[in-house]
């Protein structure tokens, strides 16, 4: 009997300190990073970080965007013109430190046009994601995740991809369940 009950507490011990490794090798290596031009994708970013525990990081433009260049009713907006030319590559204002450190990326955009904004193609370019597992996530107006998702997928095939979420009005509890699956 003392066999089984130092058997079942060495069993448990082992799966604790299992735990607890795997909570200690995830801390630091998961990064939540996004683009959002009106605050949207913001709030859901930092939903996540809290969520995951992760760090956060917001892809900023070189030059802001004014609420001129996010009119999507003008033809020669900004951001019209970004999304009308898929060569498109604005430029960006920084980037993530320590960017070898993590494994685990959650990828966060507005839908533009039914597509991620090319600031993530700029973002995307400017890294190497080789070893890293990107989730996307998006908010939108109208739009669904799918078709950006597999556009990026299509663009950048090397890229380890799982399964992408519109998070529009998202709630802590909407959140947690999201990334418990």
């Amino acid at each position: 009997m003392k066999r089984f009950v130092l058997f079942i507490a060495a069993a448990l011990l082992v799966c604790f300190a299992a735990t607890a490794q795997k909570t200690e090798a995830m801390k630091g290596k998961t990064l939540v990073v996004y683009f959002s031009a009106t605050g949207n994708t913001e709030r859901v970013a930092k939903l996540i970080s809290t969520a995951t525990q992760a760090d956060l990081y917001k892809i900023q433009p070189a030059k802001a965007y004014t609420s001129a260049d996010l009119d999507w009713h003008n033809k020669s907006s900004r951001s019209s013109v970004e999304m009308n030319d898929a060569k498109a590559r604005p430029e960006l204002d920084g980037s993530v430190p320590n960017w070898a450190d993590y494994t685990t990326i959650y990828l966060g955009y507005p839908i533009w046009w039914d597509q991620a904004p090319r600031i993530i193609n700029s973002f995307i370019e400017s890294q190497d994601f080789a070893g890293k597992t990107v989730i996307p996530f998006a908010t939108s107006g109208g739009s669904s995740i799918s078709h950006s998702v597999q556009e990026l997928k299509k663009t950048y095939p090397s890229i380890h991809w799982q399964q992408g979420k519109l998070l529009n009005g998202a709630t802590p509890s909407d959140i947690s369940n999201w990334i418990q699956k």
